[in-house]
């Protein structure tokens, strides 16, 4: 039979065992430093404010190659597009839409034709130009310090790397004194990539300096047509398997690095290639010989390209034309109000009489 002196011996041991593994998973389970924590997800604002945006409003593709899955509301909402919550009050929403409607309307016939449509959309496409304009200026400011009008790509590689977790005060007396900067290959991956974008900017003669202007270029590539090709020619070289500088329906659909896991991740995937597929014949595909060349992949990116405004009237003309008469009618904008707004609007049938 145990003593009572072996039963406590183990008795301690065994909480001591237990005190130590509530420890260890303590340790891991919380972060390691809650400061370090909010630095750096204040890093990743600062970091958000200086760097190219991945998504520009009103362009058709992102920045790494994928489609823009919220182009048409953003040219059909323009600036308004942030009104349209899901959670938002449907009843409001309709009239949002209601009063949407009567805009582009501007014939006041009770329906919205190709070139009424094509007209909204260049002036929404307008109203996110003048939107980045706008937070450009903010965005300068913050990596021109002195205010002197120019920035220089050291002075943009400070902020750049200070927004990174990096000492701004080390690296700005590193970069001044030549000397060499302890950078991981991932960082500075990512800065050979702005610095390239940043000569694409820098208008002739380069002096590696950009004015405000030349500065919104750089943060977005959609206001010059200089960066416009530039983001064409990464996005081919991305997806361009054989080097020819084109791009084949194959090319286009393949799918991202990595492997599908299960039937959810099978099911996106199937969706994601279906959707390049159309895209790349019926719109990009200009001429439809089963290769995207840069230029008409640069066509097809341009927000201001009237043409391409028509096409895209058109399109959303298609999609809620019940009655096939190549107008849209208020009922038919609010059955497919999820398409125009993001949002879905219920019972549209029943309360588009009560609103009039």
């Amino acid at each position: 039979m145990m003593s009572r002196q072996a039963f406590l011996c183990g008795l301690g041991s065994l909480y001591l065992s237990l005190l130590f593994v509530f420890l260890l998973m303590d340790v891991y389970a919380r972060p390691a430093n809650n400061s370090a924590l909010k630095e750096k997800a204040a890093d990743s604002k600062d970091e958000n404010e200086i760097l190219p945006p991945d998504h520009l409003n009103g362009v058709k593709m992102e920045m790494d190659g994928h489609l823009n899955k919220e182009f048409h509301q953003e040219v059909f909402l323009g600036k308004e597009m942030e009104e349209f919550e899901e959670d938002s009050e449907p009843r409001k929403n309709r009239k949002k839409l209601m009063a949407i409607f009567s805009k582009v309307d501007i014939n006041n016939d009770k329906k919205i034709g190709a070139k009424e449509m094509q007209r909204w959309i260049m002036e929404k496409t307008d109203e996110h130009f003048q939107e980045a304009v706008e937070e450009n200026k903010m965005h300068f400011r913050a990596v021109d310090p002195d205010g002197d009008g120019h920035v220089s790509w050291d002075e943009y590689k400070i902020k750049f790397l200070a927004s990174k977790g990096f000492s701004e005060k080390e690296i700005a007396e590193k970069i001044r004194n030549n000397e060499e900067l302890k950078i991981d290959e991932e960082t500075q991956e990512v800065l050979d990539n702005l610095k390239d974008r940043w000569y694409q900017a820098d208008n002739p003669p380069p002096d590696m300096l950009l004015n405000e202007e030349e500065f919104l270029s750089f943060l977005h590539p959609e206001h010059s047509k200089g960066m416009l090709k530039f983001m064409v020619k990464e996005i081919i070289r991305d997806l361009d398997q054989d080097g020819d500088k084109k791009l084949t329906l194959s090319e286009f659909i393949s799918l991202p690095v990595g492997t599908v896991e299960n039937q959810q991740a099978q099911d996106i995937d199937d969706d994601w290639v279906k959707d390049r597929r159309k895209e790349f014949e019926e719109v990009i595909d200009a001429n439809h010989d089963g290769i995207v060349t840069m230029e008409e992949l640069e066509e097809y990116m341009d927000p201001m390209n009237e043409y391409n405004a028509l096409n895209e009237a058109k399109q959303m003309i298609a999609v809620a034309d019940e009655n096939q008469n190549h107008h849209l009618e208020l009922e038919e904008i609010l059955k497919y109000s999820e398409y125009f707004t993001g949002s879905k609007l219920m019972d549209y049938a029943r309360n588009v009489h009560e609103e009039f």
